[in-house]
């Protein structure tokens, strides 16, 4: 479905709402999972500057079937494995204290909660990682660049 694993936020959102339908199937819709989006995808459904990202960076509780539901949607739509990853939480950017900052994003079949950080928190997070990606600097003007138009209104 995604041959060049560039996400926009209706796709990333579609791949939420199946991953939610993979983790139920396993799991049962008792137990919920929380995801925290960070960076890129933060971004993509916060912003309206960033059109696409090639990846979810997340912080994830969940139960372990979580894995497999991830997988499961990278093959049913032809994803890499890792569009779904948590590589960042070897930077110095991650911290536990994320999910007590956190923002709801949306709620799939009240079972998968999915959550995302404030500007200031992002920005901090891309300063933080000790290595500024492709468009760490462009998300962090992007950013800025909203929320001064924001405050001008």
């Amino acid at each position: 479905m995604f041959a060049n694993f560039e996400f926009t936020k209706e796709t990333l959102d579609i791949c939420l709402k199946e991953l939610d339908k993979e983790f139920r199937r396993r799991n049962g819709i008792k137990t919920h999972a929380d995801i925290i989006l960070i960076g890129g995808a933060s971004v993509l459904i916060n912003y309206g500057f960033r059109d696409k990202t090639t990846d979810a960076d997340a912080i994830i509780r969940a139960s372990s079937v979580m894995k497999e539901a991830i997988f499961c949607v990278a093959d049913n739509f032809n994803l890499p494995n890792d569009w779904f990853n948590q590589d960042f939480k070897k930077t110095d950017s991650y911290s536990e204290k994320l999910f007590k900052i956190a923002s709801r994003y949306r709620t799939f079949s009240n079972v998968l909660h999915v959550w995302t950080v404030a500007a200031e928190y992002l920005i901090a997070m891309k300063l933080l990682s000790g290595k500024l990606y492709k468009y760490d600097l462009s998300d962090i003007i992007g950013i800025l660049w909203e929320h001064e138009k924001k405050t001008r209104r």
